[in-house]
């Protein structure tokens, strides 16, 4: 059986690939990669590595050839640009005759109103209808996705929110990781949704735990969307980042992310990595 994994080159795909090795031999993995050079470690493993671009369907026809099990992961940009890429990747499995694929979107995607959700949405409603078997991983939202505002509380700032009592599932991209390889190598997934997500926290919440870790206490400052924009511009964030994070934080604010699930423990025998770990994790790394 060959599975394939899209992006493995990427911060959560080369987790996902890790993980998938320590599962199955190295012969039955693959992975299209916009650039082979970067996978060269991958394939000194005996990792088949394709060249295969979603904005070049013709790439793809190639990169998916004789795959059983595919994984999907999400393409960065913004969601017009997304919708076509994944689309690309849908009909070229479908042309590949591949068997099934795994996905990596985001929480409630079929009824969120998050701003990231129309593409996962049409993402998902794509794969439906193929009628290939699916499983849709609904991951909520990654603890490394903090590590910036991390390392601005470590260097003194206060952790600057506009989400007020909004709650977030955060988990670390390892958990993600194992999950969707879980999928990919087991049975009895077909046509599931899994919402993947840790334990749901306010960013007061957050923060305390992130205060324990670092021995500190972290002050958290409430603003609005203006005040965060200008904060956020003055700490050096590029201009062209500034919208992104502010709708990421009215999507918290407005309960986009707050989605409560024991699907980790569904397919890990586990609950997430607990928040006071991951951020340990991440501080460590950090320093």
């Amino acid at each position: 059986m060959k599975m394939l994994v899209t992006g493995a080159t990427g911060k959560l795909g080369s987790k996902i690939v890790e993980y998938l090795l320590k599962k199955v031999p190295g012969n039955q993995v693959a992975v299209s990669v916009r650039n082979p050079e970067k996978a060269e470690g991958l394939r000194a493993r005996g990792v088949d590595v394709r060249k295969g671009d979603f904005d070049y369907p013709e790439t793809l026809d190639a990169a998916f050839a004789g795959v059983d099990r595919l994984l999907i992961i999400s393409a960065d940009g913004e969601n017009k640009t997304r919708i076509r890429q994944h689309a690309n990747a849908i009909a070229a499995a479908e042309r590949a005759g591949v068997k099934f694929i795994a996905y990596t979107s985001i929480a409630n995607a079929k009824a969120s109103e998050n701003f990231l959700a129309p593409t996962h949405k049409a993402t998902e409603e794509a794969i439906m209808k193929t009628g290939i078997p699916y499983s849709f991983l609904r991951n909520n939202w990654y603890l490394e996705n903090e590590i910036s505002s991390i390392q601005g509380v470590l260097a003194g700032a206060p952790w600057v929110t506009t989400a007020g009592n909004g709650k977030v599932g955060w988990a670390l991209q390892q958990d993600y990781a194992e999950a969707a390889v879980a999928v990919l190598t087991g049975n009895g997934h077909e046509n599931t949704i899994y919402e993947l997500s840790g334990k749901l926290l306010t960013q007061e919440e957050f923060v305390s735990a992130l205060g324990i870790v670092l021995g500190k206490e972290v002050p958290v400052l409430q603003v609005d969307d203006n005040t965060y924009a200008d904060i956020m511009k003055g700490a050096g964030v590029p201009d062209f980042l500034i919208p992104f994070l502010v709708e990421i934080q009215k999507g918290i604010r407005e309960g986009t992310l707050e989605v409560e699930s024991n699907d980790f423990e569904k397919l890990l025998g586990r609950s997430a990595t607990p928040i006071s770990d991951g951020l340990n994790q991440i501080v460590n790394g950090i320093s």
